[in-house]
C-alpha cells in the first residue's frame, strides 16, 4: 500500500492565496454595497436639486440629472435668507463644540485619573444615559430653559447639548491611555492637578479631542427638533430649521426643497471628508 502524498508547500501557499483573494473580494463587495446604500439618498437629492426637467418620483429613479441647472438653488436664496441661517448654524455649532470639549474633558479627567468613592457608579450612570433617546429629555430641558428665560436664544439651544455620555466616554479612554509615570513625574516637579490636566493630558489627547469636535459639529449642525422647539423667531433659526420654510402649507416644490437640503448638508460633508483621518485616529484609542 502506497502512503498518501502530502501536499507540497507550493500547493498550500496557492490555496492560502486563493482563500485570501476570496475573503478580500467578499469584503470589498460588502463594503461596496454598504457604500451604495449610504451614498444613494444624498446622490438622489443632489440629482433632484440640479435637475430642471423630468419626473421627480420616476421608477427606476434617475441616476443622472435631466437638463441640469442652478435654478433651484437660486430659488432657495430668493425664498429664504440662507446667509442668515448659515450664520446662526455656525454660531450654534461653534458654541456647542467649544462647550462640549471643555465640559466633557473636565468631567472625564477625574473619572479616569482620580480616586474617589463611587467613581465606577458615576461613570456607569453616565454611560447608561446612552440607551435613552434624546427626545426623552425634551420636556425637562424645555421647562428648564423656559424657567431660565432662555427660549428663543442661542444659549437655550446650546446648553442642554453640552455634556454627552459619548464625549465623556471618549475622553476618559484617551486620558487613561496616558502613562501614569508621566503624570507622577510632573507632580514630582511641582505641577498641581490643574497643570497636569491642562499641560499634559489635553495635549496628549488631541486626537480624541479632534474626533469629539467633529462628532459634535456634525450633530449640532444637523439637529432639527430641539432648535425648532426652543426657537420662535425665524431670524434666529439655524439652516436645518430654516429650510422647512421652502415648502408651503398645501404644496411644495420638491426640487427646491432638495436644493435646500443639499445646501444644508454640503458644508458639513466637505468638512468631514477633509478631517475624517483625525476622526478615525481619535476613535482608535477609544476602541482599544
Amino acid at each position: 500500500m502506497t502512503a498518501p502524498v502530502a501536499a507540497t508547500p507550493t500547493k498550500r501557499i496557492g490555496s492560502i492565496s486563493r482563500q485570501r483573494l476570496l475573503n478580500r473580494t467578499v469584503h470589498y463587495l460588502v463594503l461596496s454595497a454598504l457604500a451604495v446604500i449610504t451614498v444613494y439618498p444624498f446622490w438622489w437629492t443632489l440629482v433632484t436639486a440640479v435637475s430642471t426637467a423630468g419626473e421627480v418620483y420616476s421608477f427606476p429613479p434617475a441616476l443622472l440629472p435631466t437638463e441640469p441647472g442652478l435654478q433651484n438653488f437660486l430659488e432657495v436664496f430668493q425664498t429664504i435668507d440662507v446667509w442668515a441661517f448659515y450664520k446662526n448654524s455656525i454660531l450654534i455649532s461653534g458654541a456647542t463644540v467649544i462647550g462640549t470639549l471643555l465640559i466633557c474633558s473636565l468631567a472625564a479627567y477625574p473619572i479616569a485619573r482620580m480616586k474617589f468613592a463611587g467613581r465606577n457608579w458615576v461613570f456607569g450612570a453616565i454611560v447608561a444615559t446612552m440607551i435613552l433617546p434624546s427626545e426623552v429629555n425634551f420636556l425637562v430641558n424645555f421647562i428648564t430653559v423656559s424657567k431660565l428665560g432662555l427660549t428663543d436664544t442661542v444659549s437655550g439651544v446650546v446648553l442642554p447639548n453640552l455634556a454627552g455620555a459619548v464625549g465623556i466616554f471618549l475622553m476618559k479612554q484617551a486620558f487613561e491611555a496616558v502613562p501614569q509615570d508621566l503624570i507622577d513625574a510632573a507632580k514630582v516637579d511641582g505641577a498641581n492637578e490643574w497643570e497636569v490636566f491642562w499641560k499634559i493630558m489635553l495635549p496628549l489627547a488631541k486626537p480624541a479631542l479632534g474626533a469629539l469636535a467633529i462628532l459634535t459639529l456634525v450633530s449640532a449642525w444637523n439637529q432639527y427638533i430641539w432648535p425648532s422647539i426652543v426657537m420662535t423667531s425665524v431670524e434666529n433659526f439655524p439652516l436645518s430649521v430654516g429650510v422647512s420654510y421652502l415648502k408651503g402649507t398645501f404644496s411644495f416644490k420638491t426640487r427646491v426643497v432638495a436644493a435646500g437640503a443639499v445646501l444644508t448638508v454640503l458644508p458639513i460633508l466637505i468638512m468631514f471628508l477633509f478631517t475624517q483621518r483625525y476622526f478615525l485616529r481619535g476613535f482608535d484609542g477609544a476602541v482599544k
